[in-house]
């Protein structure tokens, strides 16, 4: 349940890196559920939380945040590329509460890596926080790409944080590679005990912590934490440079690409040389496999592990899918 040498480890590695000694820290195995158990301890059930439209609490998380914090409310505040702008948040903040009938100002919960791939710098932070620090409410981070966002950024863990405002950070270890883990940083640490009863009351409380704690544990040491060094710009700004102009991203390229959607160029008529083709006539949609140039070249044992449907097209010795050593057919993920 958490009182293991690894995870008071992590803590303690958490603390270092964050420059927080302070800090606690709560693990948990998915993002939804840290953000969820975040933003109930800064808002109660007669406030709203800020964010952004688009925020993954907004859009991404089935109502999470206003069933763990027992009704309250998500105030959306439209913004350019995935931001929220300062003006933006200091209207949306005047025009809430004030009145008996109306939910109260709660915290302002921001993204960063965005759900745009966009990023804010920690002056950024700082200014968004200063204005919610100003009307006394406290600032949540999303950090599933936190690590990210420091990669492009160059920025240090604690300059990302809680030097620029951010009361509680979720870290996030699962888009970063780890399997499920996830960890909930308490930069001031008064409600630690009342986040742990709301992880155990919520059905978060891992018997086994440990085994989380050794996934943070492994990107650390990889060097793929938020203690990375970091150099250079991401890939993704040499990618938007070596476009040519040629299919725009819908937002600027700070950190994570997202290129429109493009069938394979080997995928002809009927899904065959696909490297994933939709199967005719099937429900439920399943999927079959075979190589970019439409050879069963697939390794079919390890791919039917996997609960692929393997079905090949024409292979380069015409033998029918029926006498095809690799027609193996086994559930679709």
């Amino acid at each position: 349940y958490g009182n293991d040498t690894a995870t008071h480890a992590l803590r303690d590695r958490i603390r270092t890196v964050f420059e927080a000694p302070q800090a606690e820290v709560l693990l948990l195995t998915t993002g939804t559920a840290a953000n969820a158990l975040a933003l109930s301890l800064l808002t109660p059930p007669w406030a709203t939380t800020f964010c952004h439209r688009h925020a993954h609490i907004a859009e991404d998380e089935c109502g999470a945040p206003e069933f763990f914090s027992g009704g309250a409310k998500l105030t959306l505040i439209d913004g350019p590329h995935g931001k929220i702008t300062p003006d933006a948040l200091a209207r949306s903040i005047a025009q809430t509460g004030g009145s008996v009938h109306v939910a109260q100002r709660g915290a302002l919960s921001l993204t960063n890596v965005t759900e745009a791939g966009t990023l804010y710098t920690p002056v950024e932070l700082a200014a968004l926080a200063q204005i919610a620090k100003a009307h006394g409410l406290p600032v949540h981070l999303d950090g599933a790409r936190f690590a990210n966002a420091l990669a492009a950024t160059g920025a240090s863990p604690a300059e990302m944080s809680w030097r620029a405002g951010v009361d509680v950070l979720t870290l996030g270890g699962t888009k970063n590679g780890l399997m499920a883990a996830e960890a909930v940083v308490l930069f001031n640490p008064a409600p630690a005990w009342e986040a742990e009863l709301r992880r155990k009351r919520a059905g978060h409380l891992n018997s086994k912590l440990r085994f989380v704690a050794a996934q943070f544990d492994a990107w650390f040491a990889a060097d793929h934490g938020p203690s990375r060094q970091q150099h250079g710009r991401p890939p993704c700004h040499r990618a938007g440079a070596g476009a040519g102009g040629r299919d725009p991203a819908p937002h600027p390229r700070q950190h994570n690409l997202h290129p429109p959607a493009r069938r394979h160029p080997c995928a002809r008529k009927g899904g065959r040389g696909g490297l994933f083709a939709k199967r005719r006539n099937a429900l439920p949609p399943r999927r079959r496999m075979v190589d970019d140039r439409g050879r069963c070249g697939c390794p079919a044992r390890r791919l039917s592990r996997l609960g692929c449907q393997i079905l090949p097209a024409k292979c380069r010795s015409r033998s029918s899918s029926r006498s095809c050593p690799q027609n193996i057919s086994s559930p679709t993920i």
